[in-house]
């Protein structure tokens, strides 16, 4: 892979870290760890705990690893896992009633839909060409 080929590849996984790592991670789990949990706690979540703050751990730790190149496969499947949870049990549109309350989880529910398709062309980017990725701080634990 050329290194102009490799600056937009390394653009996109700035971008996915700065969403998941921040956004999600700090501002929406960490920041709002009662909220998540009783919302959680609402879905009948069966741990309701881990929907705050270790959520938030989680998705910067995949964050890391994503933008910086640490082990960048490992970070996109972490972020697939927690996306492939909260689409199936906190979106699911399909149970609701109000339209208005179906409509927002539906968005919600292919926003995570979206992120997992993405995510699995990056972990394939990370696993397929390895140590000819450029901008990386470390080989794939994966590879094809």
């Amino acid at each position: 892979m050329s290194d102009a080929a490799g600056a937009i590849v390394l653009a996109g996984r700035i971008l996915i870290a700065v969403f998941f790592g921040v956004f999600a991670g700090i501002m929406g789990h960490i920041r709002s760890t009662k909220g998540m949990e009783q919302y959680a706690q609402a879905m009948r979540f069966p741990v309701p705990a881990i929907a705050g703050w270790p959520a938030g751990i989680w998705l910067i730790l995949a964050a890391i690893s994503v933008g910086f190149g640490i082990w960048g496969d490992l970070g996109a499947l972490m972020i697939i896992a927690f996306l492939s949870l909260a689409a199936g049990w906190f979106h699911r549109f399909w149970e609701l009633e109000d339209e208005s309350q179906k409509m927002m989880q539906n968005q919600l529910f292919f926003r995570n839909v979206i992120g997992t398709g993405g995510l699995l062309i990056l972990f394939a980017v990370f696993a397929g060409l390895g140590s000819d990725l450029p901008f990386t701080l470390t080989d794939p634990l994966f590879s094809f």
